[in-house]
């Protein structure tokens, strides 16, 4: 029997409990995140979230510290402690197991579950094609981090925009050197866009890691097909590091016709918006037989990645898509790379301004500025008209995704009733769409929603491919 004494104390010691519980049940989610972001990767992958020192330590210092609390009773039996030892720490042990288990089904980029791809590069002479996006855990870029654990990196292969990912759209980048490291940088946007197979001798294996944005003439799945090509030809195995596709829930745009209109900005039969991850991508570029040399592939997967569910990429993925507003436009708006209309390259806002000296119509002005990213900005140092589609991006197209042509429609009208003799569309234009039936409906004056019916068939053709190596469906 207890004393009344004793009862009180427990019944204080009860509220203290379920009050640092209580605490700890909002808390251990964010404390867990954190500790999965910090942790021990091999304990980790052991039970898919107990994984770190970091954990049990806590744990168990938040269990000793209940104990203590006991302990500090001095009136009370040594039965009475034992039990109540084992029912706080039963207690303790379910509230933070709950919600560890919600923290560790977070979503995970294959780069940040690095003991499925390390063992595959032990021992081994690596190539690496990266860039600023390559990063371990948002923080670490890739190379220092698989130097840090004893693997051999002999190269880098740069994509566009350099391996430090600020050289402007277009813009030729030489071969260099990272100094620190002391390794070599071949450019795959300068000389050439393919490796050479000279690139290739003293390469056991090439990792690719790069972010993508999941939109056609995004020139990163290019360069991710002259590799996979090139080292099918040199026997070199490929491994990709999957990353999300911010536009990954939806297809949508002209399929490219290759016969006619390849080229770096399209090499494959694919939607504009073509709704897969970069390894995804290229397990279907490789099965399809879309190269020549079809390459030993292996894709690391992303984990808990809910296709559906909307992403935002913490690292911009080139100088001007600097922005989760600037992703969502970019399909639609990139079409105007074709035309005599700005998209805001030099200004703060890249891809969520469109406008032009000639533009009748916006309430919106800006003056495009040579800059990083953006050394020869269409209409440099020239006031330009048009509109902000900032709170466009936020309102709509998150919820409805989608290719908006309204505002091309429009703009090419309003080109017509001007006083410009060089036309509107140039030769760009139809590499962008890939064909050239965009370019034609517009001029016969159709309208967008007649259009985009027109390519629905080449779509359906496409979802039955896409669907071999939808792996997150």
């Amino acid at each position: 029997m207890m004393t009344t004494a004793t009862e009180n104390a427990m019944a204080a010691i009860d509220k203290r409990m379920m009050g640092l519980l209580k605490l700890f049940s909002v808390r251990s989610v964010d404390i867990n995140r954190r500790v999965i972001n910090q942790g021990n990767d091999t304990l980790y992958d052991l039970f898919y979230g107990l994984q770190t020192y970091g954990i049990s330590v806590g744990y168990l210092a938040a269990v000793s510290y209940f104990c203590w609390i006991i302990s500090s009773t001095y009136d009370m039996s040594h039965r009475t402690y034992f039990a109540y030892l084992i029912r706080t720490f039963f207690v303790f042990v379910i509230v933070v197991s709950g919600n560890f288990a919600q923290a560790a089904n977070q979503f995970i980029p294959a780069a940040d579950h690095p003991t499925s791809y390390l063992p595959l590069l032990k021992g081994k002479r690596v190539g690496l094609v990266v860039n600023h996006s390559s990063t371990y855990r948002d923080s670490i870029h890739l190379v220092d981090f698989l130097l840090s654990k004893g693997i051999r990196v002999e190269r880098i292969f740069a994509p566009e925009h350099g391996y430090l990912g600020k050289a402007g759209a277009g813009e030729k980048v030489e071969d260099s050197k990272d100094e620190q490291r002391q390794i070599p940088i071949v450019s795959l946007y300068g000389k050439k866009k393919k490796p050479s197979l000279e690139d290739m001798q003293g390469l056991d294996v090439v990792l690719f890691d790069i972010q993508d944005v999941g939109v056609r003439f995004y020139t990163y799945i290019s360069t991710l097909t002259y590799v996979m090509d090139r080292a099918g030809e040199a026997g070199v195995p490929v491994i990709i590091l999957d990353r999300p596709n911010p536009h990954r829930h939806y297809i949508d745009g002209p399929v490219l016709d290759t016969a006619r209109f390849k080229s770096f900005v399209g090499l494959h039969p694919v939607p504009v918006v073509y709704g897969l991850t970069i390894g995804e991508y290229g397990a279907m570029v490789n099965g399809e037989g879309w190269i020549k040399h079809p390459c030993k592939l292996q894709v690391v997967y992303c984990k808990n990645y809910n296709p559906q569910e909307r992403y935002r990429l913490p690292i911009p993925p080139s100088p001007n898509l600097p922005n989760h507003n600037a992703i969502l436009l970019y399909p639609s708006l990139c079409f105007f790379e074709g035309a005599p209309v700005s998209v805001g390259r030099g200004t703060d806002k890249p891809f969520q301004i469109i406008g032009a000296p000639w533009f009748p119509f916006g309430d919106f002005y800006f003056t495009p500025k040579p800059r990083e990213g953006a050394p020869q900005p269409l209409f440099a140092d020239r006031r330009c008209r048009g509109y902000d589609l900032t709170n466009f991006a936020e309102d709509f197209l998150e919820d409805e995704p989608q290719l908006h042509l309204g505002w091309l429609i429009s703009a090419y009208n309003a080109y017509k009733q001007t006083s410009n003799t060089a036309p509107f569309f140039r030769p760009f234009f139809d590499l962008l769409a890939g064909t050239d039936e965009l370019r034609k409906s517009i001029e016969a004056g159709k309208d967008e929603g007649l259009i985009s019916q027109e390519w629905l068939p080449q779509i359906a053709r496409y979802t039955t491919i896409r669907a071999k190596y939808s792996h997150y469906d």
